[in-house]
């Protein structure tokens, strides 16, 4: 862990970011995949990351989840940081106690669901406002029916995983995750294992999640169309670094980078 003397305990001010970067580097052995990332974003925002495979799109999510430690700089969520906690005037690596507290503020759908096998589409909602939030289970239920109503799945609320469709199956995700009232919400390659038909389902609910929460959202996505239809901002990354970002129209219409314009051409050509 590098020298964390210079950065801040907090950040305070106008404007503080929902998410911060401040100089992230994450290495697997000599191999760099993050390079002093440096990236905000704001509360309320929708930010997709595209890129090449290996360009360090998932170890961003990954962080944020405090799934991976990191080797360089600090995460701020909130104005707080994430990968480390206050002590005697500095900042020190935080240790669990401290992760597990900061990480109810983020909300994580993977691209395979995970729903648990053996609970209904209401309970896999109900069981983390229970079990970690120590919700009763009378407001538990209340706050996951009322998002199963939200993401059009209140009527399956009795059905196991197993007999429900991929995009069913992944509006219950979102539903699920939503129901630890996150302040930022992660979705991990939400729609590529979907059929193209449902996946309009899914861009759906989560456009009806910007408009109801003002949740700040951080998506890794293949899917240029999805990309350019639900997000505010686009950060194309390559070699662990931020290349090339803006609003979607610019940077799909009109890329300035050579390589940022390299990648959109052979997804085109992909696709």
């Amino acid at each position: 862990m590098d020298e964390t003397a210079d950065y801040p305990l907090e950040l305070t001010g106008e404007d503080v970011p929902m998410v911060r970067f401040l100089n992230v580097t994450k290495r697997y052995g000599p191999l760099t995949v993050l390079d002093k990332l440096n990236l905000d974003v704001a509360e309320g925002e929708m930010v997709s990351v595209i890129g090449p495979s290996g360009s360090g799109k998932t170890t961003v999510l990954r962080m944020l989840m405090t799934l991976e430690t990191i080797n360089g700089g600090v995460i701020y969520v909130d104005g707080k940081p994430l990968t480390h906690m206050p002590k005697g005037g500095r900042l020190v690596p935080a240790d669990p106690r401290y992760l597990r507290r900061m990480r109810a503020n983020i909300g994580m759908c993977f691209q395979h669901f995970n729903l648990f096998p053996h609970m209904t589409a209401l309970q896999n909602c109900m069981e983390g406002p229970v079990q970690v939030l120590g919700l009763p289970k009378a407001e538990a239920r209340a706050r996951s029916e009322e998002l199963l109503e939200m993401v059009g799945m209140i009527d399956k609320k009795d059905q196991h995983p197993s007999r429900l469709s991929g995009g069913q199956q992944q509006r219950v995700a979102i539903a699920r995750a939503l129901a630890m009232r996150p302040k930022v919400m992660l979705f991990d390659e939400v729609t590529s294992a979907l059929d193209p038909e449902v996946i309009g389902e899914v861009t759906n609910v989560i456009r009806k999640l910007v408009a109801e929460f003002k949740l700040t959202m951080l998506m890794v996505t293949h899917q240029m169309g999805f990309a350019r239809d639900i997000s505010d901002r686009v950060c194309f990354f390559y070699a662990g670094r931020i290349e090339e970002q803006g609003p979607p129209d610019a940077l799909f219409g009109n890329p300035q980078r050579e390589r940022t314009q390299q990648f959109l051409s052979a997804v085109k050509d992909a696709g």
